[in-house]
């Protein structure tokens, strides 16, 4: 029997072809999907080819990704070919005469992550079957007998008139692979997931968000037109609890969280009032 040249056989490679098959289709949304052995962050790549005029629609997915990083600069670490590591870039401050879209306008801009969490959660709640939901603005959380675990996280930058948005999924990580710093970690594997196979989970994924983007576009970036404000609001297991906020400045404060608001928002009621959040840590009070 021939040797494989991958030393984990439970992880196999995802096929670059089959997915340009799958998802650069006409009329679609996906212009270019490439996936690499190895890079430094998927984040980066995307941004920088946003940079230098590439067409929205690419997505960059990498096996192993050795400087990879989530919000407030901490490190994102996944063995190779253990997770989903992947980043989407789109041009939302571009007109689209084609499809007849209109730029959308930038203070909406701060949806698609929150749009990337929906598809997400989607395709985990249907693919892998768990309970999953989001902790508001990029975890997805999956409930375990020790409680909600972290089993994604979700950055977003601006380039330009493009947004960049990172996706890190772990799939097959082992309890043994798993970070031991902040939230509790865990994978889709080591919660019990029916399906564990990343080819799938991943065009599922794509197709989620393209099918939420274009929506979103059509109704020129109104969240709540497109129903991906009340998507948000349904997955989000934030809401209607207890938490401690850190805003980006230092400030923390505590209160409940009581909503979404229509600019993705996180509405706080607080001892001195409500609070709206637009960027921070959020931790879920028990």
């Amino acid at each position: 029997m021939a040797s494989s040249p991958y030393t984990d056989l439970d992880r196999p490679p995802l096929a670059e072809r089959a997915l340009q098959r799958a998802l650069v289709v006409p009329g679609g949304l996906w212009q270019r999907v490439e996936v690499r052995t190895e890079t430094g962050s998927t984040n980066a790549d995307a941004a920088a080819a946003a940079r230098d005029g590439a067409a929205g629609g690419l997505v960059i997915v990498a096996e192993q990704q050795v400087a990879g990083r989530g919000r407030r600069d901490r490190q994102w670490v996944s063995p190779a070919r253990a997770g989903l590591t992947l980043s989407i870039m789109v041009r939302p401050g571009a007109a689209d005469a084609e499809r007849g879209w209109a730029p959308a306008p930038q203070r909406t801009w701060g949806w698609l992550p929150l749009m990337a969490g929906v598809a997400l959660l989607e395709t985990v709640q249907r693919l892998a079957e768990l309970d999953a939901s989001l902790k508001w603005p990029n975890d997805l959380l999956i409930s375990t007998e020790a409680g909600d675990a972290k089993a994604a996280g979700i950055l977003a930058e601006v380039a330009e008139d493009a947004v960049v948005v990172g996706i890190g999924l772990n799939v097959t990580t082992r309890p043994e692979e798993l970070p031991t710093t902040g939230l509790q970690a865990t994978s889709l594997q080591t919660a019990g997931a029916k399906a564990t196979d990343r080819d799938p989970l991943l065009r599922s994924l794509l197709r989620g968000v393209a099918q939420w983007y274009v929506g979103w576009r059509e109704a020129e970036g109104d969240a709540e037109m497109c129903g991906l404000l009340a998507a948000y609001q349904r997955g989000c297991s934030t809401v209607g609890r207890d938490v401690r906020v850190l805003l980006p400045n230092g400030e923390e404060f505590t209160g409940s969280a009581t909503t979404v608001d229509g600019d993705g928002r996180l509405v706080v009621l607080t001892a001195d009032g409500e609070r709206r959040v637009s960027a921070g840590d959020v931790l879920h009070v028990r």
